[in-house]
């Protein structure tokens, strides 16, 4: 920063633009010995006037060896095709180390996009179906269509892969219908169900993939599961789980525990504990028990159906301890009054 309190450049900053002056100089210079060559031979080639040409001023020293070599053997014009070379070579240089490669893309499309606009190759229509979730102006920004896009240089195959990339896009075709309509065709994926891993929940679709990792209030009433794997396995479990409405019904979250098995958590905070194989039966005794004894009313925290030859059962606090106050009661004798 200068004494003026404005920020100096670098030495280094300005080398590029030092190079770029340096190469306009002698474009300039080669340009005007050029002009000057040629006015000379002009003038020797036409009839010669009656009163001789004046004598230069200042006459030219021989030039050293090595410049009459080159001027004797080097064609013609060929220091404007280097300088030329060389202001395009510095320009370029300048370019790469300012960082506005994207900067010169981004105006090199504009540019031949409105060309391409004016001759008539304007987007004037634009169809898009399949979608369900998604807006008309989403598949478009997620494609990379803006409003200055010309049918003429839009790459079709460009905008197939940015849409196919969207994880709620399962696949899509793009038409080019010239001169200006474009057809967009995409297969969306369904929310399936809500995942929650590290206490972050996200939409997820019956493959796994992640839809969003937000969840919007239309979301809410997606089944949840929990756990690291959860959302890989969700869809075979949920599909088991729905052919016991009895169970189905009344089950807030499905968790996936040690990637192995997993366990049932109702909506009053009953858990269930399943087996890590033959689950089908495990729901079936289940169903069975809530029925004939209306298990899932009873004053217990947990169900426990990992050992398939017995069930075991934890009683919520206060029922512990009026089953150990009942057993706490002494017995009457026989004959006590």
């Amino acid at each position: 920063m200068d004494g003026a309190g404005r920020l100096t450049r670098s030495l280094r900053s300005l080398r590029p633009e030092a190079d770029l002056g340096a190469a306009a100089l002698g474009a300039v210079v080669l340009l005007r010995e050029w002009l000057g060559l040629d006015r000379g031979r002009t003038h020797r080639s036409a009839k010669p006037s009656a009163k001789p040409a004046a004598t230069p001023f200042i006459e030219r020293a021989p030039p050293p060896r090595l410049i009459a070599w080159i001027e004797r053997h080097v064609p013609h014009r060929a220091g404007v095709a280097a300088t030329v070379l060389l202001l395009l070579a510095s320009a370029g240089f300048g370019i790469v180390r300012g960082g506005h490669i994207d900067e010169l893309s981004t105006a090199v499309n504009d540019t031949r996009n409105a060309m391409a606009n004016s001759a008539g190759f304007r987007i004037t229509s634009v169809t898009i179906n399949g979608r369900k979730q998604l807006s008309q102006d989403e598949v478009l920004a997620i494609g990379g269509v803006t409003g200055r896009a010309s049918l003429l240089f839009l790459d079709a195959a460009a905008v197939r892969d940015r849409l196919k990339a969207n994880p709620w896009i399962a696949d899509a075709t793009v038409l080019k219908l010239y001169p200006g309509q474009l057809e967009i065709n995409i297969v969306e994926r369904s929310a399936f169900a809500l995942w929650q891993q590290d206490g972050k929940l996200a939409v997820i679709a019956e493959d796994g993939a992640v839809l969003e990792s937000y969840v919007s209030r239309r979301f809410l009433t997606l089944p949840l599961v929990v756990g690291k794997g959860a959302e890989t396995h969700a869809r075979e479990f949920l599909a088991l789980l729905a052919r016991f409405p009895q169970v189905h019904a009344v089950t807030k979250a499905a968790v996936y525990v040690g990637e192995r098995r997993w366990n049932l958590r109702l909506k009053d905070g009953l858990d269930i504990r399943l087996p890590e194989h033959d689950v089908a039966t495990a729901l079936a005794e289940l169903s069975k028990l809530d029925t004939d004894e209306h298990l899932f009313s009873r004053d217990i925290v947990a169900v426990d159906l990992r050992l398939p030859d017995r069930l075991a059962v934890q009683l919520s606090d206060d029922a512990a301890k009026a089953r150990e106050d009942l057993f706490k009661k002494p017995k009457k004798k026989a004959g006590d009054a």
